[in-house]
């Protein structure tokens, strides 16, 4: 499998608004401190208390699941678009992860990575 992805694909539109996402992540904020213990604590200590990521690398989580199910031969649909913003964080994983030898894998080292994300 190439570590590297050429930026040459079609893009597709985010499913989301840019105030539907603000919102979202408002309520994981409002939601995170109900958590008892938590209520005084950082938005990104709730998150890493709780085992969570933000919305944002949720989506970023899903795509690159997406990306490499196809170039593992996962693909459903031929021509499936991506943003530069994903190809870019692909292009930066290290080799363990993009060659993972399971989709199972790749996602636990891939959740490795992005804990350690700012």
């Amino acid at each position: 499998m190439a570590a590297n992805v050429c930026s040459e694909t079609k893009f597709v539109k985010q499913p989301f608004e840019t105030r539907d996402i603000e919102v979202l992540e408002h309520v994981q904020r409002r939601a995170t401190k109900l958590v008892k213990g938590l209520e005084h604590k950082s938005y990104g200590e709730r998150l890493r208390e709780l085992g969570l990521f933000s919305l944002e690398k949720r989506r970023l989580r899903g795509d690159l699941i997406a990306l490499y199910n196809c170039l593992t031969g996962g693909c459903r649909e031929v021509g499936v678009g991506l943003s530069s913003r994903v190809i870019k964080h692909w292009n930066r994983l290290a080799g363990e992860v993009v060659e993972s030898p399971s989709l199972e894998v790749f996602k636990g080292r891939l959740d490795e990575v992005l804990r350690d994300m700012v």
